[in-house]
């Protein structure tokens, strides 16, 4: 029988005041120490357009970009509630295509729900595919493949005019079918009047520590990567430095004939 977190769990650990642990992972490698430390969800974020392919955006992520990382990290956890993004221009063309692109991250990807970005104008989407048995999350806030419209990657939500806006996108989102949502870097005193308002999960990233949970790329957390320094990102490894100094190391025995040594050779 599979150990594997569903939406019942998730919603009783929302309904128990337990923050929900989420992170984002593209990798048997990261999916199998994820299930190692008991984090509840892994994301299988487009922002593998960064992080992976080295994008500047998350905008030329393909939908069968996130099936094959999906699947990679299916292979590696057990236990995690599994949930994949629909990247930029997968649903936003009307809801045959969001049907169609959300129905193969789940029969092709093995992906339990998908993740939207969007309020209201997508909120038609979200009552579809949830009609349609597919579980449905939202995101709100700064949404990554917007980046282009909003002008570079800001805090959004500011202001009365904003923060009424976002409010009214996450009730629509919600009273369309969506089970959680995410708020992206937005005012952490929303964030908090946000969670209150919904009867669904929050799971914050940049949004202070009032939402129902929390999501960081494992990249970001461990310190892969010292050049990407966003406010929002605590580093709980420094893995870069380990790195970098574990490969020159091999590089130099290496260069020096030093390994492999007897008790590496047959």
């Amino acid at each position: 029988m599979s150990r594997r977190k569903t939406l019942r769990h998730i919603h009783q650990l929302y309904s128990d005041g337990t923050p929900i642990t989420m992170v984002t992972a593209y990798d048997f490698t990261f999916a199998r120490l994820v299930e190692k430390a008991d984090l509840d969800i892994i994301l299988i974020g487009d922002s593998l357009g960064n992080v992976i392919q080295g994008q500047d955006t998350t905008v030329p992520v393909e939908v069968d970009d996130i099936i094959y990382h999906t699947r990679a990290v299916m292979r590696g956890n057990n236990t995690a509630h599994i949930l994949a993004d629909l990247p930029f221009m997968s649903y936003q063309a009307g809801a045959d295509d969001a049907l169609r692109n959300a129905g193969r991250l789940l029969k092709e990807g093995g992906a339990q729900a998908v993740k939207l970005e969007g309020g209201e104008p997508v909120a038609h989407l979200v009552e579809r595919m949830s009609q349609a048995g597919i579980p449905v999350v939202g995101h709100l806030g700064l949404t990554p493949q917007s980046v282009h419209a909003f002008g570079g990657y800001r805090v959004q939500g500011r202001g009365d005019e904003a923060a009424t806006q976002l409010l009214a996108d996450a009730r629509a989102l919600q009273e369309a079918g969506a089970y959680m949502l995410v708020l992206e870097m937005v005012p952490a005193d929303l964030a908090a009047k946000v969670t209150e308002a919904l009867s669904i999960p929050t799971i914050g990233i940049g949004a202070g520590n009032q939402t129902s949970g929390q999501v960081l790329v494992i990249q970001d957390l461990l310190g892969m990567n010292s050049d990407f320094k966003p406010k929002f990102v605590k580093r709980f490894a420094a893995l870069e430095e380990t790195i970098v100094d574990a490969l020159s190391a091999y590089g130099d025995e290496v260069r020096h004939r030093a390994f492999p040594d007897d008790d590496h050779s047959y």
